[in-house]
């Protein structure tokens, strides 16, 4: 079989580009503007990358998509040899695609979920319309060697039909909770495995050898077909076993699509032997190839090893790996090798922009495939940072090189003109739904509606506040309220003439319409604790504006006077303590005793978010947030150096974060708040020994620590001497009551708890006692979880030989001197050593004696030796 030539332009001569050249000239110009676009989204103001789902989709639906439809309609014409459709109908498919594109791209950005919806159903029209007319082609066609290329086509344009509707259905909100994430992962599934992944596969069998300019692998009509009917029985055993939630359902597709990747990808290797690549175009695909294999590799066992309800979160380190690694270079070294022939201009203009487009590859090469790894990797935030410069450098070159080699092309003689008026208009329109997605400034704390019938409001949730704080608005005004969260955490907005949105992940927007304005209305967020640290709003008629600000409570007040009165109401807690009254059967106390530091210098641990009901003091039982189900949550211990790997879940049902002080790692990304069934890797290297708090980030910080959110972490001293046992203690605070309760914030940010418990519960060790031997020496590590106070401990019975505070030794063993308390601040640790001289029981208290008498209490049980 002689060498694979593919017409895709005019190449001969020195006239300008054909009819059919300067329609794809202006079509890869979109493909251009597209990269252009996603890179400007991923590189506008806020964190690097901008809104994951903004840029994700910029750059797939835009540049990808756009892509597709333009080179496999080109492609199967050119293989078949059949009459492509009329250009007047590519044209009007490109536009309705990249219409259907910004409505998609505004609808869930900026506008009303149907405007998402609608633009979802027009992709899929685009696309079905795409494929009719490449089946129509391939109906007309005489018999060939690349028919089998076009199935692949189509059955990718059945994958993106499916991923699109499910699209849609997510646009719509479609589904709560584990629903809404079944659909999500299934989305993203088909989308990337069958729609991109299915077309790269199809086309490799022709391009591959082409732009190594060697034949056509005897192997490649055989091989495409085995691998197309796996391919397409693996994505139909994943897709419903996403939806339905059955694992290894899911499983046992992607293992059988995995197979077709690998039967697709036997002529790549096997033409790979015959002939190395020699272009820039030739590396970037081929390394294009090894990421999509990795990429495959970790979907799988991601898809094994997690839940369906918790895969996109899991997913998250795959996208960077398909989009930067995958998606982005086959697109760039597609481009590079076909845009030369498609500019035109005879042989000379050829290698001139072949030349253009390839200059400085090899480093462009080398830095995009350093930075996949590092914004795929869980580093630290600075080295991801270096990884999305890496990424997008390349990126940029490659547009800036390509828009010279446009500008050349149109203008051969010099001359200056304007850019295509569509090119224009879709770049404005989709910098428009960019600019909408990433803004979200806090906007005016005040807004006066001027007279009219009716007014849309646009509202933001950010920073704990709802801004505009006070709407001014005339007697009868009907007013609409188009509300968007810009904060990182779920908000909601609920008003009180009962009007509300739905809870709102980060980026939604919600409409809500009010009736006639006859009073005023206040509005606030439902989420616990939101509302009494500032998040409330006001509409008011106008002559009311001014008086009408909203009540500041919580750290709003306490911001502008720098105290905060204490008021009467002690709320409807229903309940009082009893630290003598028996605890209830079955109750378990939190096992204070600390084993030694596990051996090796890497920890790994997933710690879960649970809301649990506990018992919290004798006979009292309430509902926490806790780590892993117990307050305080499960103790980490290791050495200097040692390094911690914490896979944090998100198994509430509000959102939630943690913040170990133990590390030294920026705040941003690791400490972020994650949505229910989202999870986080929090990676930190122990280089300060001490007793460590850590505990929920989500604000307010107060409510959630207050409500059970902390533990401890130990890091051994170096040479830290061997004792007889040892224990953990984290005295905390305990109010009595349900999150949502104004009244229970407001005794938080008070300092009015119910109590003082040691490990979660007040008094238990009065009922679990601690047990030691008299003789034995009893190290006591303690951390003071707060929110608000400390703790002064104290053994009844025996001074301590030895205190550690905060990172030093304040008395050491063998000194002369002895301590009575250790002291330690809200937030601080440290431990305690002494020895019992005889057996008997020994109380330990917090020496702030109501404290002690409120809970902090417990019982050390020593016997004989």
């Amino acid at each position: 079989m002689g060498p694979v030539t593919v017409v895709i332009g005019e190449k001969g001569g020195t006239q300008p580009p054909a009819p059919r050249a300067s329609w794809h000239l202006r079509a890869n110009a979109i493909v251009v503007a597209w990269i252009a676009l996603a890179i400007a989204a991923a590189l506008s103001p806020g964190v690097l990358p901008a809104p994951r789902w903004l840029v994700i989709h910029v750059f797939l639906l835009g540049a990808v998509t756009t892509a597709i439809v333009i080179w496999s309609e080109h492609f199967a014409a050119a293989l078949l040899r059949a009459g492509a459709p009329g250009r007047r109908w590519s044209i009007t498919r490109l536009a309705a695609l990249n219409a259907a594109t910004v409505a998609v791209l505004y609808g869930v950005a900026a506008g009303p979920w149907p405007v998402a919806a609608a633009g979802a159903a027009a992709v899929v029209g685009v696309v079905v319309w795409h494929a009719t007319a490449l089946a129509g082609m391939l109906k007309r066609a005489l018999p060939g060697p690349f028919r089998h290329v076009i199935g692949w086509y189509l059955a990718a344009a059945g994958a993106l039909t499916v991923g699109g509707a499910l699209g849609g259905l997510l646009a719509a909100h479609v589904g709560n909770g584990p629903m809404h994430e079944r659909l999500h992962a299934a989305h993203a599934e088909t989308n990337l495995f069958g729609w991109v992944a299915l077309t790269v596969l199809g086309t490799l069998f022709t391009l591959w050898p082409t732009v190594l300019r060697t034949r056509l692998s005897p192997l490649t009509r055989r091989c495409s077909r085995l691998a197309l009917r796996l391919a397409v029985a693996g994505l139909g055993l994943t897709l419903p076993g996403l939806l339905l939630g059955l694992r290894w359902v899911s499983v046992a597709g992607l293992t059988v699509y995995l197979a077709a990747a690998a039967v697709a990808l036997t002529p790549v290797v096997e033409t790979l032997r015959r002939r190395r690549p020699h272009t820039g175009a030739a590396w970037t695909l081929g390394a294009a190839v090894a990421w999509f294999g990795i990429a495959l590799v970790t979907d799988l066992v991601l898809v094994a090893t997690h839940s369906a309800d918790d895969l996109p979160a899991a997913l998250e380190p795959l996208l960077p790996l398909v989009l930067a690694g995958f998606a982005a270079q086959v697109l760039l070294g597609s481009l590079m090798h076909l845009l030369p022939a498609v500019l035109g201009g005879g042989p000379v203009r050829f290698k001139q922009n072949a030349a253009l487009l390839e200059r400085g590859w090899p480093y462009r090469l080398a830095a995009a495939n350093l930075g996949v790894p590092l914004v795929a990797l869980p580093v630290p935030e600075r080295v991801g940072l270096l990884g999305w410069v890496l990424v997008l450098t390349p990126a940029v070159a490659f547009v800036a090189l390509a828009l010279t080699a446009l500008v050349r092309a149109r203008h051969p003689r010099g001359r200056v003109s304007p850019v295509p008026l569509g090119v224009v208009v879709g770049c404005l329109l989709t910098a428009a739904a960019v600019a909408v997605a990433v803004s979200g400034g806090a906007g005016p704390a005040r807004l006066e509606v001027v007279p009219g019938v009716r007014r849309t409001v646009e509202v933001t949730l950010a920073a704990m506040r709802i801004r505009p704080a006070v709407i001014s608005a005339p007697s009868g005004a009907v007013l609409t309220l188009r509300v968007t969260n810009a904060d990182a955490q779920r908000h909601d907005l609920r008003l009180s003439t009962g009007d509300h949105t739905p809870m709102l992940g980060p980026g939604e927007t919600a409409v809500v319409k009010l009736a006639p304005l006859a009073g005023t209305v206040d509005g606030s967020c439902t989420v616990a604790g939101h509302q009494a640290a500032g998040m409330t709003m006001r509409i008011v008629p106008a002559p009311a504006a001014a008086s009408a600000e909203p009540a500041e409570t919580g750290h709003a007040a306490m911001g502008r006077s720098g105290t905060q009165t204490s008021g009467t109401q002690t709320g409807d807690r229903g309940t009082t303590l009893d630290p003598g009254a028996p605890m209830s059967p079955g109750w378990k106390p939190y096992d204070a005793a600390l084993k030694p530091a596990a051996g090796g210098k890497e920890h790994r641990v997933e710690i879960r978010v649970k809301e649990t009901d506990l018992e919290v003091a004798p006979g009292v039982h309430q509902r926490m947030w806790t780590f892993d189900g117990s307050v305080p949550g499960p103790t980490l211990r290791g050495k200097v150096g040692d390094v911690f790997v914490v896979t944090f879940v998100n198994g509430g049902t509000i959102g939630h974060g943690i913040d170990f002080h133990a590390g030294a790692v920026a705040p941003d990304g690791p400490m972020r708040t994650i949505d229910p069934g989202q999870r986080l890797t929090y990676r930190f290297r122990a280089d300060r020994a001490g007793a460590w708090l850590y505990h929920c980030s989500t604000m307010p910080m107060s409510l959630h620590i207050a409500n059970g959110m902390y533990g401890a972490v130990v890091i051994d001293p170096p040479d830290l001497p061997t004792v007889d046992r040892e224990f953990v203690l984290v005295q905390g605070e305990l109010y009595l009551g349900r999150p949502d309760q104004d009244d229970l914030v407001t005794r938080i940010l008070e300092g009015r708890p119910d109590g003082w418990m040691f490990n979660g519960t007040a008094a238990g060790y009065d009922h679990a006692h601690l047990t030691a031997k008299a003789g034995e020496r009893v190290r006591v590590w303690v951390i003071a979880g707060g929110p608000a106070s400390g703790t002064a401990f104290h053994v009844v019975g025996v001074p301590f030989d030895t205190v550690y505070k905060e990172g030093a030794y304040l008395l050491k063993r063998g000194d002369p001197g002895g301590a009575q308390v250790l002291d330690l601040a809200p937030a601080q640790g440290g431990f305690a050593e002494l020895v019992f001289p005889e057996p008997g029981h020994y109380p330990f208290v917090d020496h702030t004696m109501p404290r002690a008498e409120s809970g902090a209490h417990g019982i050390f049980a020593v016997s004989a030796p």
